[in-house]
């Protein structure tokens, strides 16, 4: 059954539908007349808001950006944790974020999978929400490495950038499969290799520092 606007929250209620929409369907394949009818909305609502199917596109990725960077705040902010663990956090939420929505993987992931060959603004944007994913988190590495808990012979950009690479590729994996597998999978790889702690001591660190609750 279609959703209702909430009076006075048009633009929000869009864009709610359209992270949805955007993350099952993709871009090509989702019409805005589709929009229009998940939303229960008129066409005249939809173009007062936005100016075109691209341009509620692009507004759906920031406003998906305002959830990253949300997660991104609770994990690496997050001073009862050790640096290395607030960012395997982040991952873990995500992880659980991705369930709670069928397994359909990131949605940046699948539109810049979908459209950076054939459109350079959506390729742009996309990078640019990657860049400032990793830009934070090597942030949160750095501390890690000055702590002594990532190897120091590794670059923090580089290990953000590796980790979200490999991130990336399991969440198509993910995506195909409907299974998160490949994303537990992914993490115990990269933070395995990254940390200078042997995995006995990973394991009882993570299991006390309350970093995932099932």
């Amino acid at each position: 059954m279609p959703d209702s606007p909430v009076k006075g929250t048009t633009r929000a209620h869009l864009l709610r539908v359209g992270l949805r929409m955007f993350l099952k369907h993709g871009y090509s394949d989702l019409g805005i007349q589709a929009i229009l009818k998940e939303a229960n909305v008129p066409k005249g609502s939809f173009y007062h808001h936005f100016e075109s199917k691209q341009d509620f596109a692009l507004a759906v990725i920031d406003e998906y950006m305002k959830t990253v960077h949300e997660g991104l705040d609770q994990c690496l902010n997050d001073e009862s944790l050790p640096p290395l663990q607030r960012v395997r956090r982040f991952f873990e939420l995500s992880r659980e974020k991705y369930v709670e929505e069928g397994t359909l993987g990131c949605m940046l992931g699948s539109l810049g999978q979908e459209l950076s060959g054939i459109d350079e603004i959506f390729r742009q944007k996309i990078e640019a929400c990657f860049v400032e994913i990793t830009t934070r988190i090597a942030k949160c590495l750095k501390m890690a490495r000055d702590r002594g808990e990532l190897k120091p012979s590794q670059d923090p950009r580089h290990a953000a950038n590796l980790i979200l690479n490999c991130w990336e590729g399991a969440a198509l994996r993910s995506r195909i499969w409907r299974d998160v597998d490949p994303l537990t999978e992914i993490l115990d790889f990269c933070f395995g290799a990254l940390s200078t702690k042997p995995p006995s001591d990973r394991r009882s660190n993570e299991d006390g520092g309350g970093l995932m609750s099932h």
